[in-house]
């Protein structure tokens, strides 16, 4: 199906007469290197609209190691993207004045791509829906042929959608936020408790001191700064806030992980804890919070732990849920690569993604991240994608929170969340033939699809993820006829019915 006639079919997802604006947002990944040389070079597409990640092949002018971010319109169509060293356009051009992002020495040694977790995050201007805001920054204290190293500056880069003819358009360029000495990549952000503005954290080097701005309509404020936590010195890794905004935790392998509450309307963080683990021959680790944000991942090379955040002594819940099971990674011509465990993020299908180490062409998954156990799921090698890639992730924050109205200290603005009335669910495409998609406004609390037949009886009984957009569902093996879909998430429900041919 076209993206014209699916955003026909989005259009019936009315809420209260208004339309979930951002859906589509952060549907796509991009990964892959030296399209010039063939397979198994080139790039890979991973296009989560549909409810199931769609992968396809590409031969891009850009190139990607760790850094990567990138934005999509409400149809799930990217509008730029970027591998921390240029910009790039729908067209897959460099964007109008998009070149020469975070200057220095490490640009000019990795006009490739940056090998920085998390060295660039976008972010849509509150209240200006042309305007976007690229954070990033370098290691400006590059001086070897390592990935890390120290970032002097931190850069805010400010785009224009309607320029250069609606493919956008760079404003300004590399304004420096802060001067000082920084953790490289680790740029994480979340929804100030209003629903509006937006929390953007760094860390500094050889401190325990982070960094907060805040992103308003009208100016990025700060920097404010709170000393909590371990010293760290420079290192990579990667942080994340919780889906819900209530947490954030800080991960690299030579300074343990820490784990923090967050206030989304003061910014401040507390009830610091601390965990040590073991370094297990590798530098390509990280972490990621389950959809439900009450379950912690990390991916430390030959294991992948498991914390479960509801509990007093979030330590001891340490469970240990995947040990690699050397498996190779093999392409013809090539020799075989291990698959370890790498970087993780949250996909928009509910599942967390881990990387598999450099010039593989194989990803973990986590199928069921919110299940406490083994009964998670971490499915080794299971998603097979399209070319050779350096542990490659996007730094999608949830663009998708709202406000939270416990926060009595803050203007409470219009939440971007509401709950599905009336005709909000739809199941695409329908008629099927028993494997279909439900697309619903995204909602904070987990919820449950029901199925029942024509006669009232209750066939199948399922989960869904909070924060995800879709629910891919598979009624092959049901006879034939008409089923009605209901979703509930608490005292929200919507209904669609289905027919099976």
């Amino acid at each position: 199906m076209s993206k014209k006639n699916q955003l026909l079919l989005i259009l019936l997802l009315l809420v209260n007469g208004k339309i979930t604006a951002q859906q589509g947002i952060n549907n796509i990944w991009l990964m892959g290197y030296q399209s010039a040389a063939g397979y198994p070079g080139g790039q890979t597409l991973i296009d989560f609209y549909s409810g199931t990640p769609v992968l396809s092949y590409d031969s891009l002018e850009m190139d990607f190691n760790h850094t990567h971010a990138n934005i999509s319109d409400a149809t799930g169509n990217i509008i730029f993207y970027t591998n921390g060293y240029y910009l790039a356009d729908a067209t897959n051009d460099t964007m109008q004045n998009g070149s020469g992002l975070s200057p220095g020495a490490y640009a000019n040694a990795f006009s490739d791509g940056f090998g920085i977790p998390q060295g660039a995050l976008i972010i849509p201007k509150p209240n200006s829906p042309n305007l976007y805001y690229l954070f990033h920054n370098s290691a400006d204290g590059y001086s070897q042929p390592i990935p890390n190293s120290i970032s002097y500056n931190f850069y805010v880069t400010t785009i224009d959608m309607n320029g250069n003819g609606g493919l956008g358009a760079v404003l300004s360029k590399n304004v420096s936020l802060l001067t000082d000495s920084m953790n490289p990549g680790k740029i994480a952000a979340t929804k100030h408790a209003n629903g509006r503005d937006w929390w953007v954290m760094i860390h500094r080097v050889n401190t325990n001191k982070f960094y907060k701005f805040l992103v308003t309509p009208t100016v990025i404020l700060g920097p404010y700064s709170q000393n909590i936590g371990v010293v760290r010195a420079d290192d990579a890794g990667q942080a994340w806030f919780s889906p819900d905004g209530k947490k954030y935790a800080y991960y690299y392998v030579n300074g343990g992980l820490d784990i923090f509450d967050f206030d989304r309307c003061a910014a401040t963080l507390s009830n610091a804890v601390h965990i040590s683990l073991p370094f297990e021959n590798g530098y390509n680790v990280g972490m990621a919070f389950s959809p439900n944000s009450k379950i912690l991942y990390v991916s430390n090379v030959f294991h992948v732990y498991q914390y479960d955040l509801s509990v007093t002594n979030i330590a001891a819940s340490q469970l240990i849920v995947a040990t690699y099971d050397s498996f190779l990674s093999v392409v013809p011509g090539f020799p075989g690569y291990p698959t370890v465990f790498g970087l993780a993020s949250l996909a928009p299908d509910g599942k967390i993604y881990l990387t598999t180490g450099n010039s593989t062409i194989h990803m973990h998954t986590v199928d069921n991240p919110d299940s406490i156990g083994i009964g998670c799921n971490v499915n080794q090698h299971s998603l097979q994608v399209q070319s050779f890639y350096f542990n490659t992730l996007p730094n999608h924050p949830n663009y998708f929170l709202g406000c939270d109205t416990t926060c009595t200290t803050c203007l409470v603005g219009t939440p971007h969340l509401n709950p599905p009335r009336g005709g909000a669910l739809t199941a695409l495409p329908n008629p099927s033939n028993g494997n279909f998609t439900l697309q619903f406004a995204v909602q904070k609390i987990s919820g449950e699809l029901e199925i029942f037949d024509v006669m009232g009886n209750l066939v199948m009984r399922d989960y869904v993820a909070p924060w995800s957009q879709y629910k891919r569902v598979n009624i092959e093996g049901l006879a034939k006829g008409i089923y009605l879909c209901k979703l509930k998430w608490g005292g929200v429900e919507g209904s669609v019915k289905v027919i099976k041919e």
